[in-house]
């Protein structure tokens, strides 16, 4: 008998490494794909270059002409426009203060302790 049409044939297996199956990059902004010639990468997270715009004027920005905030980007006009019309983060960009948050606390504490 010939041992090799005995023996039952093995499937070839195939390199875990290499595989069909990609994953696919949303956009942060309109949350469709993204291929990889317009994928833009600010703050990780993943943008079309023409979805990543500022908050506030809706300009196209690139990587050298944004700032971040919170997860909100600005061009750079805007983002020291709106931080010098009240001289602080919150307040020129439409957050509660912390000084507001820290008066609350004091006056919370001062009713305890009475």
């Amino acid at each position: 008998m010939d041992s090799r049409s005995t023996t039952e044939e093995k499937p070839v297996q195939r390199s875990k490494s290499f595989s069909f199956k990609t994953q696919k990059d949303l956009c942060a902004s309109c949350e469709k794909t993204v291929y990889p010639m317009e994928r833009l990468v600010a703050d990780n997270l993943i943008f079309h270059s023409k979805c990543f715009c500022c908050k506030h004027c809706n300009s196209k920005l690139s990587l050298g002409t944004y700032a971040a905030l919170q997860g909100e980007f600005y061009c750079k006009a805007h983002y020291q426009q709106l931080f010098k019309s009240k001289g602080n983060y919150d307040e020129g960009f439409g957050r509660k203060q912390y000084k507001e948050r820290w008066t609350n606390k004091d006056s919370e504490n001062i009713t305890k302790t009475s």
